[in-house]
């Protein structure tokens, strides 16, 4: 019993750490990220060392837009033409997405956001952890 409710703290303490003013994380949210991995519901971590496509987010008050786009060599992007619209919504403290399509609806909570990582986690139980994606540069 003692052990349960000291992971509980733990859990807490390591979840408010982890956990930025939603604000703040709508703030970040814009730019270009690719997936460098996905933690199952069963604890296993799936990683992805190469992003042929990256998701490009663009923010505008409470609204939003991630279309997938493939990174050129030459810096450019080629959007796939898949682009998916979303609310930002805050509710108790987390900043959720929103989406709805003609096929489905679902909501995702952003679990982190700073300038270089952000953290999403979908209605599958999995946590989606992404980069700041830098496009690529071959210049002098």
């Amino acid at each position: 019993m003692k052990y349960n409710i000291l992971l509980l703290a733990i859990f807490f303490i390591f979840n408010s750490c982890e956990k930025k003013d939603a604000t703040i994380q709508k703030d970040k949210l814009g730019g270009y990220w690719g997936i460098e991995s996905v933690q199952l519901p069963n604890g296993n971590i799936k990683d992805f060392s190469i992003n042929a496509v990256v998701d490009f987010v663009e923010i505008s008050e409470e609204k939003g837009v991630r279309t997938k786009v493939a990174p050129q060599f030459d810096g450019s992007f080629v959007n796939n033409g898949t682009a998916e619209k979303f609310q930002l919504i805050v509710e108790n403290d987390s900043l959720n997405l929103y989406y709805t399509t003609p096929f489905d609806s679902w909501k995702e909570t952003v679990l982190v956001a700073t300038d270089s990582v952000l953290k999403i986690l979908n209605r599958d139980s999995k946590i989606y952890t992404y980069k700041k994606f830098r496009k690529f540069n071959f210049g002098n």
